[in-house]
């Protein structure tokens, strides 16, 4: 029987495909002893989303959960992390010094594998960044992305199907950089079981004698068993598998639903099903807390026609919850096949997905093509590559307009090396202006994490989003979670609540609140011109001071939102009294600030 390798993808994929990529360190380092105990060597622990999402939401180190996993797993695990290619781990492209430092960081934290990937499938993203990868020591896995094109996207019948993907490894075999492994990375899990078979088979055909394959997809779509077994049967050594309460849905599929699927087959995982089960029971108890989102757990059939990966629907669900906008969720979806099919084909991966995520969500709140969003318009224009094919020229022209920018065929790299505001050097400048050491990680941290590294830096960084659900103690009691800390409270009657054994005066009655999570809107007094914001976010940068005197248009504060900045400029001159505080959440229409 041939033996089917595989790496277990649920402390990293996994997290990120169902709770936004916010799981504390703490919480499941049992699981990792436990998967190392069933005789699992080969797991992914970091990189991507999983590196920001620390620093953003967990007010947590990444290098320290990095740290803390290798001694966990274990000196000779494999332990694999992801990178987007130019971008490393962030959403934005990078300069050449942050590629190299990534790389060697990376190796200092633990790394044994790097996954590179890019999701324009530019060749170009890769050959830099794959070659600073095997300069670290570290193994190179180099991806080609894939995905499935809805009927009639693509009349040429030649983009995304076994023909392009050739094209693409010739590419990559041609551009000389060093590589261990080649992955086949299907992030929204829309490819079908034929191209699958064929693509595979395709690699097997060209590729050196002995190279290692791999092959990633997930469930969202319904079909990973069907497109595993095609890869497999068609030369791939290796799969990419999670556990429960992580896999299915819009993760991988389970390890033990995969060694299911091989039985009576010519395959084997060559596991012991026991011990695998034994883990998987470990790691639920250890997430049993996290709320698990509905749509995590399902297979949807509309993600072929808008393909949103796995790994991007839940994060963009959180924080559609953290903005009080979930109920638009079903509209965002539709609108994305439109931003998928005008924006050149790249693959819907990170930072991709997040591109064609944020324009239609954009497109939905402030209507279609109003608002060019930072990422698409510049992946339209070329700042991130050359795309698959030439997107269309209507939205190029807009995206040029909006954001003041003109196409360019130069590569990131030539632009970000280039640019001053990029690089090793300003981050390093910012923590000195700030007090802060300036270690290697601290540098790499701000100029991959910008002001919210800076902020965790600090030290005025504080758990958020963290989404858990604890069950109720007794009574009419129960534990309630708070930005990661618990407190247990009950109620006696409408005026009294116990919070951990101390009783406060308190009073029930209706509110017109749309959540509680959103900051009261300060009282404005009338007497000036009101600046409302015009959608949900938060309060990312105060970019003046109360009682500082203002000019119409001028920068007064920066809102985000699903990881977008909104710049929010003083519709009047005058002096300005702030409302709102950096942090605050708020709605649309809610005051921000009133100049007089």
């Amino acid at each position: 029987m041939k033996k089917i390798n595989f790496m277990l993808t649920a402390f990293r994929d996994g997290f990120q495909s169902v709770y936004g990529a916010r799981v504390l360190t703490k919480d499941f380092m049992p699981a990792v002893e436990a998967a190392r105990h069933a005789g699992i060597t080969h797991m992914e622990f970091g990189g991507g989303a999983r590196f920001q999402a620390l620093f953003f939401y967990c007010n947590e180190n990444a290098f320290d959960m990095m740290d803390t996993f290798r001694q966990t797993a274990g000196p000779d695990a494999n332990l694999q992390t992801l990178a987007r290619g130019v971008n490393v781990v962030g959403l934005e492209s990078q300069s050449s010094d942050v590629i190299k430092a990534h790389a060697q960081l990376f190796k200092k934290h633990g790394t044994t594998t790097i996954r590179n990937f890019d999701a324009l499938n530019d060749v170009n993203n890769l050959i830099y960044s794959g070659q600073c990868i095997h300069d670290a020591g570290l193994k190179h896995e180099v991806c080609v992305s894939m995905m499935s094109l809805a009927p009639g996207w693509d009349p040429s019948g030649k983009i995304h199907n076994e023909i392009f993907y050739e094209k693409v490894l010739r590419s990559i075999l041609d551009s000389g950089v060093p590589f261990d492994s080649v992955c086949f990375k299907d992030a929204s899990g829309t490819s079908t079981p034929v191209t699958v078979g064929k693509t595979i088979a395709m690699a097997r055909k060209l590729l050196p004698e002995g190279t290692k394959i791999v092959f990633h997809t997930h469930e969202t779509a319904g079909n990973s068993i069907a497109c595993c077994l095609a890869a497999i049967e068609n030369g791939a050594d290796s799969l990419d598998l999670s556990m429960q309460p992580v896999s299915g849905g819009t993760c991988q599929p389970d390890i033990l639903t995969m060694w299911h699927a091989l039985r009576g087959s010519e395959y084997t995982l060559d596991i012991d099903p026991k011990k695998i089960q034994v883990a998987e029971n470990v790691f639920q108890d250890c997430m049993k807390d996290y709320f698990l989102p509905p749509e995590a757990t399902k297979v949807n059939p509309i993600i072929p026609f808008s393909p949103l990966p796995g790994g991007a629907l839940t994060a963009n669900t959180q924080m559609m919850r953290d903005n009080g906008t979930f109920d638009k969720f079903p509209e965002v979806v539709k609108a994305m096949g439109e931003c998928v099919r005008l924006g050149g084909f790249g693959t819907s991966v990170t930072p991709v997905s997040q591109f064609y995520f944020q324009q239609a969500y954009s497109n939905v709140m402030f209507g279609p093509w109003k608002k060019i969003t930072d990422g698409y318009g510049k992946m339209v224009l070329g700042y991130f590559g050359k795309t698959p094919v030439e997107p269309d020229p209507k939205v190029v022209k807009e995206a040029s307009e909006q954001l003041g920018l003109e196409p360019t065929t130069k590569t990131p790299l030539e632009i970000n090396d280039a640019n001053p505001k990029k690089g090793l050097k300003p981050a390093k400048e910012k923590l000195q202006a700030a007090g802060l050491p300036t270690t290697d990680e601290n540098v790499f941290i701000v100029a991959t994490c910008g002001d919210k590294g800076l902020t965790y830096l600090k030290g005025e960084g504080k758990v958020n989003g963290v989404r858990k659900v604890a069950p109720k103690v007794q009574g009419n009691a129960c534990k309630v979670t708070v930005d990661g800390k618990a407190y247990e409270v009950s109620f006696e009657g409408d005026s009294v609540a116990v919070v951990n054994g101390k009783r406060y005066n308190i009073g029930v009655g209706a509110t017109e609140a749309k959540s509680a999570a959103t900051a009261k809107p300060a009282a404005a007094s009338g007497a000036g011109t009101t600046l409302n914001s015009p959608l949900p976010g938060a309060v990312l940068r105060l970019s003046v001071k109360d009682g500082d005197t203002v000019s119409e248009g001028q920068e007064v504060l920066v809102l985000e939102a699903m990881k977008m900045e909104t710049v929010i400029s003083a519709p009047a001159s005058g002096t300005i009294t702030l409302l709102v505080k950096q942090g605050d959440q708020v709605q649309t229409g809610h005051p921000l600030a009133e100049i007089k």
